[in-house]
This record gives C-alpha cells, structure tokens and sequence, in this order.
C-alpha cells in the first residue's frame, strides 16, 4: 500500500447520517452554533492577551456537541485540551471552561458534579483514566459510560493503546472517540502511521471499530449514541474515527502555514459542520430564519455576557496551590503552606499600618 503525504480528503458536503427528532436535531444546531460563537470569543480573548494560549475547535463542533448530547447526564466525559466546547455543550459555566487557559487553575469546574473530567494536556492519558472509571463502574453494576475524546496524533501514544486494550479485555464501557483532524500539530496523519484507517485499529484490540463523517452531526450522534449504547450493554468498547479538519491552528502559538496550504483549509473549511446542519434543517422543514436568528441572538448574547465577566481578573488566595493535592498533605508540604501563612499575615500587617 502506498502511503501518502497529503491528509484524507475532506468528506462530501452532503448530509449522510440518518435523520434525527425534531427536537435532537435543534438541539444539535443549538449547540453547535453556541460553540462557534463561544470558540470564536476565545480566540479573540488570546489576540488581548486575556488567554495564556487556546487551542481553537473550529470546525469540529458536530463531534464535540453530538457526542455530549447522545450520552447521558451520569455518563463521564474525559476530554482533551481542545473539548471547550464540548465541554459547554455539558452545562459548564463559559468561565470555568476557560479558567484552565487563563491560568488560574488547573480546572476551573467541580469534574463530580459535571461528570466531566479536567481538560488533559498530556496525551492519551485520559483514555486510562476512563477506561478505570468505566471498568469501576462496571464492578459496581452501574450503567455508566465513559466516553474519552482523543485526537489522531494521539493514538501513536502507548497511553491509547494499554486503555483500549484493557477496556476491551474487561469489557469496560468505553467509547474512544478519535478527532481524526488530520494533524498531529504539524505531523499529518500519513506520517504518524500506515494503518488503513484509524478505526482499523480497534480489531487488534478485539474492540469494536467504525469511521464516521466527523462533519455530520447527525452521523456523529447515531454512532456514538449506538456505541454507549452497546457499551452499556456489555458489549465494550467502541473506537470511533470521526473525520474532521482543525480550520484554525493548533492553538494561537502555532503557525499554521508552515505545514497546510491555504487551499487545503478552504475546501475542508467548504464542508463546515454548522453550515451542512443548518442546510439540513432548512431542507427537512426542521429550521426557519426567525428560529435560526433567535438561536444567533442567545448566542450573542452569552458571548456578551462572557465579555463582561472577563473584564475584572479573578483575585485568588495563593493558600488554594496547597489545596486538593493531597488529602493528608507530607511535611514539607505543611511547613510550605506554614510558611506562605506567616509571610502573608505578614504582609497584611504591614499594609494595616501603613
């Protein structure tokens, strides 16, 4: 087989999953066009200098909104850096979505209350962490599913490969889904292995394995609703390959021209997964303009509300760095902490009198 340079060639702009309910359908349209507005306000929160850094997913909203809503409230998402919008898509406050890139925290929402763990930088290790929380679960005889967003360049990380290959031993229910955006950073995928498909990989594993149009919300939805679907059933994990494409760079520090062509990015950027919904939708008598300008204007209007939140910086108690790292904290920890305490009082002291 030869293998080629150039990334997988975008998929046909027109709708090829099945049709979905009315309400499922608006309710993906919703939240996609939330996310774009949301994704783009970041980005314009970098170019102030209001974000140390953000990795933009434009142009992946139909895996990132479709694969929440096909899940349930009690199933766990395990995401990457790149799931801001996933992670809206959730119920996430928009500032706690972005405490994580302003530096404030290391996550900036409660994981138990969403159901959602903290945005992972590292590669592939949160695929280890869902596959134990699943497998848990699954001691426990609970229903739950966890679903563990990676990217393509990520599957060449042995963390990807020891999570799916114990998933799929145990049974535990898990669904990997793959954002096969084409680069690893700069890396296209061609590169990064010979393997036919991405999804390919799942049979080695005895995992169950399938590639979806990454672009179509509805497709994204069935597959990976069918794949919670037999997870919770017992049936294991699934490996999804959504086929995508980031428009924008891998984040705001990345030069994107060096490794892409213009032209490429605009005939992916020509398949745009809010665009071939909202087209959909338009078509099935599903969508309106007024509905389709209220649901711009809610949009809008959260955006403007984000605007004004992030006008005061948060002021933070440096005693929180001890927090929440240890639940019996070692010694040199507490005289740490001790340490911080006195000089802070310190401080405040000095500014009394003065």
């Amino acid at each position: 087989m030869t293998v080629l340079d150039a990334p997988t060639a975008p998929p046909t702009a027109a709708p090829t999953g099945p049709p979905l309910p009315a309400d499922t359908a608006l309710a993906l349209y919703r939240a996609m066009v939330t996310g774009r507005a949301f994704d783009r306000q970041a980005t314009a929160f970098t170019r102030q200098g209001r974000l140390a850094v953000y990795p933009s997913s434009r142009g992946q909203e139909a895996c990132q909104t479709a694969s929440v809503l096909a899940l349930r409230p009690t199933d766990w998402l395990f995401p990457t850096y790149r799931e801001s919008v996933a992670l809206l898509t959730r119920g996430i406050d928009p500032v706690e979505v972005l405490t994580l890139f302003r530096g404030d925290r290391h996550c900036g929402y409660d994981p138990h209350a969403h159901r959602t763990a903290p945005q992972c930088t590292p590669l592939a290790t949160q695929c280890l962490h869902a596959a134990g929380l699943a497998d848990a679960a699954r001691m426990r005889g609970h229903d739950t599913v966890a679903l563990a967003y990676i990217g393509d360049g990520a599957t060449s990380e042995g963390d990807f490969h020891e999570a799916v290959n114990y998933a799929a031993v145990r049974r535990a229910p898990v669904v990997f889904l793959i954002q096969n955006n084409q680069y690893a950073i700069s890396v296209p995928l061609a590169k990064q292995t010979a393997a036919r498909t991405l999804a390919d990989k799942a049979a080695g594993y005895g995992a169950a394995g399938e590639r979806i149009d990454g672009n179509d919300a509805a497709a994204v939805h069935t597959a990976v609703a069918r794949a919670a679907h037999r997870a919770r059933t017992g049936g294991g994990p699934t490996v999804l390959e959504a086929l995508t494409y980031r428009i924008e760079a891998h984040t705001n520090a990345d030069d994107d021209t060096r490794y892409r062509s213009a032209e490429e990015v605009a005939a992916w950027a020509g398949k745009d997964p809010v665009a071939r919904l909202e087209h959909r939708l338009l078509t099935d008598g599903v969508l309106d303009e007024d509905t389709i300008t209220g649901i711009t204007r809610d949009a809008q209007e959260l955006t403007a509300r984000l605007r004004r939140t992030f006008a005061s910086p948060p002021r933070r108690d440096p005693a929180e760095m001890f927090q929440h790292v240890y639940h019996q904290p070692p010694p040199h920890l507490r005289a740490q902490a001790a340490l911080l305490a006195a000089e802070t009082a310190t401080t405040a002291a000095a500014g009394e009198d003065a």
